[in-house]
């Protein structure tokens, strides 16, 4: 159900070293997320003319879509469904129980 996921949508990480971690997804670009708290790496920056000396900088770096799935606002991963409104659109939402709560709308039917 990756297909779903956008930028500003909250994940949590089903797979690899950040397992369990939730956060919002900063960028997407194809097949790759990058959320924010999650997958942060060290880089190291050269000294330029701005800046005194190196710096170590921490950010987050991208990983595959597979590995994050939508979830609600306790953290859990949930399974959304799509279904076309009365007047048009399409929802996504998903169920928690007997009732249905809704995410977000995801674009125009034609």
């Amino acid at each position: 159900m990756s297909k779903w996921i956008r930028k500003g949508d909250k994940v949590v990480v089903v797979a690899g070293n950040d397992k369990g971690k939730s956060g919002e997804v900063i960028a997407r670009k194809e097949d790759r997320v990058i959320v924010q708290g999650v997958n942060i790496r060290k880089k190291h920056a050269k000294r330029r003319e701005k800046s005194p000396g190196t710096e170590i900088l921490e950010m987050e770096m991208p990983f595959h879509i597979s590995n994050v799935a939508l979830c609600n606002a306790d953290g859990k991963a949930v399974k959304p469904k799509v279904r076309v409104n009365k007047n048009g659109t399409k929802e996504l939402f998903y169920f928690e129980g007997d009732k249905e709560v809704a995410l977000r709308q995801v674009r125009k039917h034609s």
